[in-house]
């Protein structure tokens, strides 16, 4: 009796298995909007960054850099903070030093406008600020995706109803 239960259990894994490899469409999908396949930010003005693992009294700064990856370790102290209020990717980005790592408060949920600012379920932070992208027709189901005239967001959809 438990052999033919087993053998049943592994027919019905592998059935699901392949019914799912099948299926054309992700199953569970969960998209993680602060997690861009751009591994960094560009800064719109290239900086000295400061060089906060230097032991030597004659190298304080490292060269001119133009990039900062996204996540960088970051220095609570503004002299030698790495993102104190550096504009990035064509003024799209803005980054602050949060709990020691690099945050774009235009668009971080958890950092959105300034560190520890943290937008609600249903919103997403636009442009600095914690907006309902559930139902606004100027923000409908992300940032800056505006409804044509007369149509409704519904659930993050233009026309849903």
């Amino acid at each position: 009796m438990a052999s033919n239960t087993l053998y049943l259990i592994a027919i019905l894994s592998l059935t699901i298995s392949v019914l799912l490899s099948l299926h054309p469409q992700p199953t569970f999908s969960f998209v993680m909007e602060d997690f861009d396949d751009e591994k960094g930010y560009v800064l719109d003005h290239p900086v000295i960054i400061p060089n906060i693992g230097s032991r030597s009294r004659f190298l304080k700064t490292s060269p001119m850099k133009d990039k900062i990856r996204k996540g960088a370790h970051c220095e609570p102290d503004p002299s030698l903070n790495i993102c104190n209020g550096i504009s990035t990717n064509n003024g799209t980005s803005l980054l602050y030093c949060c709990k020691t790592h690099c945050r774009n408060v235009l668009s971080d949920r958890n950092n959105c406008g300034e560190c520890g600012n943290r937008c609600m379920f249903g919103e997403r932070c636009c442009g600095g600020v914690c907006t309902d992208v559930v139902h606004n027709v100027n923000h409908c189901g992300k940032c800056d995706n505006q409804c044509s005239p007369g149509v409704q967001c519904d659930f993050g959809y233009c026309g849903y109803a």
